[in-house]
Protein backbone atom coordinates (compact mmCIF):
# COMPACT_ATOMS: atom_id res chain seq x y z
CA UNK A 1 0.00 0.00 0.00
CA UNK A 2 1.28 3.48 -0.90
CA UNK A 3 2.13 6.05 1.74
CA UNK A 4 -0.60 8.57 0.92
CA UNK A 5 -0.49 12.34 1.47
CA UNK A 6 -2.67 15.06 0.00
CA UNK A 7 -4.16 18.52 -0.13
CA UNK A 8 -7.60 19.75 0.87
CA UNK A 9 -9.18 22.98 -0.33
CA UNK A 10 -11.60 24.25 -2.94
CA UNK A 11 -11.16 24.80 -5.76
CA UNK A 12 -7.77 23.19 -6.32
CA UNK A 13 -7.16 24.16 -9.95
CA UNK A 14 -4.57 26.72 -8.77
CA UNK A 15 -2.51 24.16 -6.87
CA UNK A 16 0.58 22.50 -8.28
CA UNK A 17 1.15 20.47 -5.09
CA UNK A 18 0.23 17.05 -6.52
CA UNK A 19 2.61 17.51 -9.46
CA UNK A 20 5.34 18.95 -7.22
CA UNK A 21 5.24 16.06 -4.73
CA UNK A 22 4.89 13.39 -7.41
CA UNK A 23 8.02 14.74 -9.11
CA UNK A 24 9.80 15.05 -5.76
CA UNK A 25 9.03 11.43 -4.85
CA UNK A 26 10.34 10.29 -8.25
CA UNK A 27 13.46 12.49 -8.09
CA UNK A 28 14.32 11.23 -4.61
CA UNK A 29 13.53 7.59 -5.49
CA UNK A 30 10.77 7.39 -2.88
CA UNK A 31 8.75 4.54 -4.29
CA UNK A 32 5.44 3.78 -2.65
CA UNK A 33 4.65 7.45 -1.92
CA UNK A 34 1.61 9.18 -3.39
CA UNK A 35 0.18 12.70 -3.16
CA UNK A 36 -3.39 13.53 -4.23
CA UNK A 37 -5.63 16.58 -4.37
CA UNK A 38 -8.85 16.26 -2.36
CA UNK A 39 -11.17 19.08 -3.46
CA UNK A 40 -13.76 19.51 -0.70
CA UNK A 41 -16.68 21.80 -1.48
CA UNK A 42 -17.26 22.13 2.28
CA UNK A 43 -15.07 21.44 5.31
CA UNK A 44 -17.96 19.22 6.47
CA UNK A 45 -16.74 16.72 3.84
CA UNK A 46 -13.46 16.18 5.75
CA UNK A 47 -14.64 13.25 7.96
CA UNK A 48 -15.93 11.32 4.92
CA UNK A 49 -12.68 12.00 3.02
CA UNK A 50 -10.66 10.67 5.96
CA UNK A 51 -12.91 7.61 6.26
CA UNK A 52 -12.58 6.90 2.53
CA UNK A 53 -8.77 7.11 2.71
CA UNK A 54 -7.77 5.27 5.91
CA UNK A 55 -4.14 5.08 4.76
CA UNK A 56 -3.78 8.87 4.56
CA UNK A 57 -0.81 9.96 6.70
CA UNK A 58 -1.21 13.72 6.44
CA UNK A 59 -2.47 16.55 4.30
CA UNK A 60 -1.84 20.15 3.42
CA UNK A 61 -4.61 22.73 3.75
CA UNK A 62 -5.26 25.60 1.36
CA UNK A 63 -7.96 28.14 0.56
CA UNK A 64 -10.55 28.39 2.06
CA UNK A 65 -9.96 25.97 4.96
CA UNK A 66 -6.84 27.17 6.80
CA UNK A 67 -9.01 28.49 9.62
CA UNK A 68 -12.12 26.33 9.13
CA UNK A 69 -10.15 23.08 9.64
CA UNK A 70 -9.15 23.97 13.22
CA UNK A 71 -12.31 22.68 14.98
CA UNK A 72 -11.72 19.27 13.32
CA UNK A 73 -8.24 18.94 14.83
CA UNK A 74 -7.23 17.16 18.01
CA UNK A 75 -4.21 19.39 18.70
CA UNK A 76 -2.31 22.39 17.33
CA UNK A 77 1.36 23.31 17.37
CA UNK A 78 2.10 26.40 19.46
CA UNK A 79 2.74 28.45 16.32
CA UNK A 80 -0.48 27.32 14.61
CA UNK A 81 -2.45 28.18 17.76
CA UNK A 82 -0.90 31.66 17.95
CA UNK A 83 -1.44 32.30 14.23
CA UNK A 84 -4.99 30.95 14.17
CA UNK A 85 -4.49 29.11 10.88
CA UNK A 86 -3.24 25.68 9.79
CA UNK A 87 -1.76 24.60 6.47
CA UNK A 88 -0.36 21.17 7.35
CA UNK A 89 -2.03 18.32 9.25
CA UNK A 90 -0.32 15.17 10.51
CA UNK A 91 -2.56 12.17 11.11
CA UNK A 92 -1.52 10.31 14.26
CA UNK A 93 -3.13 7.49 16.29
CA UNK A 94 -4.17 10.21 18.75
CA UNK A 95 -5.88 12.31 16.06
CA UNK A 96 -5.24 15.20 13.70
CA UNK A 97 -2.32 17.47 14.63
CA UNK A 98 -2.26 20.92 12.94
CA UNK A 99 0.84 22.92 12.03
CA UNK A 100 1.53 26.18 10.23
CA UNK A 101 4.51 26.10 7.88
CA UNK A 102 3.44 29.29 6.06
CA UNK A 103 5.08 31.38 8.79
CA UNK A 104 8.43 29.60 8.45
CA UNK A 105 8.44 29.92 4.65
CA UNK A 106 7.39 33.57 4.70
CA UNK A 107 9.94 34.48 7.39
CA UNK A 108 12.77 32.84 5.46
CA UNK A 109 11.79 34.50 2.16
CA UNK A 110 11.22 37.91 3.72
CA UNK A 111 14.52 38.04 5.61
CA UNK A 112 16.33 37.15 2.39
CA UNK A 113 14.75 40.22 0.76
CA UNK A 114 14.84 42.89 3.48
CA UNK A 115 17.87 41.92 5.58
CA UNK A 116 18.08 44.20 8.65
CA UNK A 117 15.52 46.74 7.33
CA UNK A 118 12.14 46.90 9.06
CA UNK A 119 9.85 48.86 6.70
CA UNK A 120 6.17 49.41 7.53
CA UNK A 121 3.99 46.95 5.65
CA UNK A 122 0.58 46.43 4.09
CA UNK A 123 -0.86 42.91 4.21
CA UNK A 124 -3.36 42.39 1.41
CA UNK A 125 -6.06 39.93 2.50
CA UNK A 126 -7.48 38.68 5.78
CA UNK A 127 -7.48 34.88 5.39
CA UNK A 128 -5.24 32.19 6.83
CA UNK A 129 -2.16 33.23 4.83
CA UNK A 130 -2.46 36.83 6.04
CA UNK A 131 -2.57 35.59 9.64
CA UNK A 132 0.78 33.83 9.17
CA UNK A 133 2.24 36.96 7.55
CA UNK A 134 1.04 39.15 10.45
CA UNK A 135 2.50 36.70 12.96
CA UNK A 136 5.94 36.91 11.31
CA UNK A 137 5.84 40.69 10.95
CA UNK A 138 4.98 41.05 14.65
CA UNK A 139 7.87 38.73 15.56
CA UNK A 140 10.25 40.87 13.49
CA UNK A 141 8.97 44.15 14.93
CA UNK A 142 7.54 45.33 11.60
CA UNK A 143 4.47 47.56 11.86
CA UNK A 144 1.71 46.62 9.43
CA UNK A 145 -1.80 47.46 8.32
CA UNK A 146 -4.17 44.86 6.87
CA UNK A 147 -6.15 45.65 3.71
CA UNK A 148 -9.38 43.94 2.68
CA UNK A 149 -12.21 44.46 0.23
CA UNK A 150 -14.52 45.72 2.97
CA UNK A 151 -12.18 47.40 5.45
CA UNK A 152 -13.25 47.33 9.07
CA UNK A 153 -11.85 47.99 12.54
CA UNK A 154 -8.08 48.28 12.39
CA UNK A 155 -7.83 47.69 8.66
CA UNK A 156 -8.14 49.59 5.41
CA UNK A 157 -10.16 48.83 2.31
CA UNK A 158 -8.58 49.05 -1.13
CA UNK A 159 -10.24 52.37 -2.00
CA UNK A 160 -8.44 53.94 1.00
CA UNK A 161 -5.01 53.19 -0.45
CA UNK A 162 -3.83 56.67 -1.35
CA UNK A 163 -0.40 57.65 -2.64
CA UNK A 164 0.49 58.70 0.92
CA UNK A 165 -0.50 55.33 2.38
CA UNK A 166 1.41 53.47 -0.34
CA UNK A 167 4.58 55.54 0.14
CA UNK A 168 4.49 55.12 3.92
CA UNK A 169 4.28 51.30 3.57
CA UNK A 170 7.14 50.23 1.28
CA UNK A 171 6.62 46.52 2.05
CA UNK A 172 3.45 45.11 0.45
CA UNK A 173 2.58 41.44 0.97
CA UNK A 174 -0.10 39.89 -1.24
CA UNK A 175 -1.81 37.26 0.94
CA UNK A 176 -4.84 37.03 -1.35
CA UNK A 177 -5.47 34.31 -3.92
CA UNK A 178 -5.14 36.90 -6.69
CA UNK A 179 -2.13 36.15 -8.86
CA UNK A 180 -1.83 32.50 -7.85
CA UNK A 181 -1.17 29.75 -10.35
CA UNK A 182 -2.57 29.28 -12.95
CA UNK A 183 -4.11 32.77 -13.11
CA UNK A 184 -0.85 34.59 -12.45
CA UNK A 185 -1.98 37.76 -14.24
CA UNK A 186 -4.53 38.59 -11.53
CA UNK A 187 -3.65 41.25 -8.99
CA UNK A 188 -5.20 43.16 -6.09
CA UNK A 189 -6.81 46.56 -6.79
CA UNK A 190 -3.91 48.82 -5.80
CA UNK A 191 -3.13 52.33 -7.06
CA UNK A 192 -0.11 51.03 -8.97
CA UNK A 193 0.54 54.44 -10.54
CA UNK A 194 1.66 55.77 -7.14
Amino acid sequence: MNRLYGLIGFPLGHSFSARYFTEKFQRENLSGYEYRNFPLESIRELPAMLENHPGLLGFNVTIPYKQEVIPSLTALSTEAREIGAVNCVKITPQGLYGHNTDAYGFRKSLLGLIGPMRPDALILGTGGASKAVGYVLRELGIAYTTVSRSGGPGRLCYRELTAEVMHSHPLIVNATPLGTFPKVAGCPALPYET
